[in-house]
């Protein structure tokens, strides 16, 4: 994959992204190499997949290498840590996917930067990112756990939360999303989403993304439909101070 040249930051343009961070190519090839194959299990097209690497608590440099490895597609979870990411990178062509829980007081603020946001489980969060003004993609989150602290809407609910959108200023569903149960077998989690997808896309017909699938289960989740995978230290390395 040919990079495309970085602008915006002091950046050696002839340094290779293995010389600060050690291994990366590497995992980004292994990572893309598990992809296309799932892709292929699943009687999937590559052009139906995107992949986004989640560089929450990694600096600025390991984005900027990942970006002359071809990288467009980065996920943060954190507003304040990805504000600041994205400044320093504008001009880089890159998409950002808010990944993380959004507080409704930082909703506009998040959607002045992200291209996507894969967090909406509510309708005050949808009514904050209203605007007769621009477009905001989102996927609506959906929580197939049974504990009511994690984030999303409960599946029950996603009907009424796609049908409060549907109608909102501005807002521009693309799917549903999920995080599947630590304890349960990811296919049949990826399964019920997928479930849900179709519900979803009888109110919104065009909303049929799919955002789901994370290092350990992107094989199920490509198997039920996933569209989008969220990958993190699997091609970034362990996070700094962190597991």
């Amino acid at each position: 994959m040919t990079a495309a040249p970085l602008t915006g930051g002091a950046h050696a343009p002839d340094a290779h992204p293995d010389d600060a961070h050690p291994g990366l190519s590497e995992r980004w090839a292994s990572v893309q190499a598990e992809v296309a194959d799932g892709i292929r299990v699943a009687g999937r097209q590559p052009d139906e997949v995107t992949t986004v690497v989640v560089t929450k608590f990694q600096p600025v440099s390991l984005l900027r290498a990942l970006v002359d490895l071809g990288v467009r597609d980065l996920g943060e979870s954190r507003h304040q840590e990805a504000q600041g990411k994205a400044a320093e990178l504008e001009g880089a062509g890159v998409a950002w996917h808010f990944v993380g829980q959004l507080q409704g007081k930082k909703a506009r603020q998040v959607r002045r930067y992200a291209s996507v946001i894969h967090s909406v489980d509510r309708a005050s969060l949808v009514d904050a990112l209203a605007s007769d003004e621009r477009e905001t993609r989102v996927f609506l989150q959906v929580n197939l756990t049974d504990d009511p602290q994690r984030g999303g809407v409960a599946p029950a609910e996603a009907e009424a939360l796609a049908e409060h959108a549907a109608v909102a200023a501005g807002i521009r569903v693309l799917g549903v999303m999920a995080v599947a149960p630590d304890d349960g077998e990811p296919r049949r989690a990826f399964a019920r989403l997928r479930g849900i997808s179709d519900d979803v896309r009888r109110i919104l017909p065009d909303a049929g993304a799919i955002s789901a699938g994370m290092s350990g289960d992107l094989r199920e989740a490509l198997l039920e439909g996933a569209t989008h995978l969220r990958i993190g230290s699997a091609i970034t390395g362990k996070r700094p101070g962190g597991p």
